[in-house]
């Protein structure tokens, strides 16, 4: 099976069309097409949103039967669909299956104009499925026949700061990740290329990261300890009401220009003691970005045997405080460093205490 890339994902929302509006406004994300009932689209309404590499569909059930309905009432928005690139969707579809995958949509073609493209949807984790994807076009068609491109996709600038989906953060319920795991070697072809036990404060998480064979699609997989203090993965997984995706990380190379130019469009950042940065050097070594430009932003910075990476997670404005985006700008490194992931946790628990201790409040 060969996986490319995450093509795309899709994001189930209650207004596809306010969501498109706060992306493009805050992250400067693009509007290349709209899908509904008149494209082909039965039953919703889609915006295609694109930047560099980067494609997101906005989609909103116009009834509650949809499935885009029935996933927003359970969770929340989120993101409902992660598509993979495929060299070939028919081999890949029939693979998949007959490793495990529950067939959600078989192949169906889309064409129009010359441009064709082929899709399929299988089983993901929880109410996630992947959608595997084949583009014969080169011409920038996202579905023919079913979302109208409102134009191709213009050329670059330097104010499109986000390139591609560095990877995608995955919340399970205790006792999965070991089966999850299994479950992307077996019908996906993935390898497990990192494992960790996180500590932040009394709460403890294990994570494990898988990757298709391209390196082009990389999940970290993370359960609670419930031997520990509940965190933010249980508040989670009670908000989210189930495995989801708990951030999309995207990333960019120019990590201290991206975070000040979405602050100055009100984006906020999590935030990182100043005494974070009091040893980062004596830690890692010289790095490639002056310590006095990532303390007042509260940019990590970690390093493995190929290279340096900066990460920072931006707070969520989801209404359950579930899903929410990272930046990452890596600079030779290929994997997640050792101290980042528990430094960029403890910094959303930070976060998170901050709303438990607001909403405490107005309950008293």
């Amino acid at each position: 099976m060969q996986i490319l890339d995450t093509d795309h994902i899709e994001m189930f929302v209650g207004d596809a069309r306010q969501a498109a509006h706060q992306l493009c406004e805050t992250y400067g994300f693009h509007v290349y097409g709209h899908g509904g009932p008149e494209t082909g689209l039965t039953g919703q309404r889609s915006v295609l949103l694109g930047q560099r590499d980067i494609r997101i569909l906005l989609t909103s059930g116009l009834s509650g039967e949809h499935r885009a309905s029935r996933y927003v009432a359970r969770h929340g928005d989120g993101v409902a669909v992660i598509a993979f690139g495929c060299a070939d969707v028919e081999t890949a579809y029939a693979e998949a299956v007959a490793a495990g995958a529950t067939p959600i949509q078989p192949p169906q073609r889309f064409e129009q104009g010359g441009s064709t493209v082929v899709t399929a949807e299988v089983s993901g984790f929880g109410d996630v499925t992947h959608r595997l994807v084949q583009r014969t076009a080169g011409d920038g068609a996202f579905l023919p026949g079913a979302v109208d491109m409102t134009g191709a996709p213009a050329a670059p600038t330097d104010a499109d700061l986000l390139h591609t989906i560095d990877h995608a953060a995955i919340c399970l319920q205790a006792g999965e990740l070991d089966a999850t795991v299994q479950y992307y070697e077996r019908v996906f072809g993935f390898t497990m290329i990192f494992q960790e036990y996180i500590e932040v404060g009394e709460q403890g998480m294990q994570s494990k990261v898988v990757q298709s064979p391209s390196g082009g699609v990389t999940f970290t997989l993370i359960q609670p300890d419930l031997s520990r203090r509940a965190g933010q993965i249980d508040d989670f997984l009670s908000w989210h009401e189930g495995a989801g995706v708990q951030h999309i990380a995207y990333s960019t190379h120019d990590i201290v220009h991206a975070v000040r130019a979405y602050s100055a469009k009100g984006v906020e950042f999590a935030q990182t003691p100043a005494s974070y940065y009091d040893v980062l050097e004596s830690r890692l070594g010289a790095v490639d970005v002056p310590v006095d430009q990532l303390r007042p932003l509260g940019i990590l910075v970690d390093r493995d045997h190929w290279g340096q990476m900066y990460q920072i997670f931006a707070k969520s404005t989801h209404i359950r405080r579930t899903y929410f985006l990272e930046l990452i700008d890596r600079h030779g490194a290929r994997t997640f460093g050792t101290s980042n992931i528990p430094a960029l946790y403890a910094a959303k628990e930070r976060e998170l205490a901050a709303v438990r201790d607001t909403t405490d409040g107005l309950r008293s």
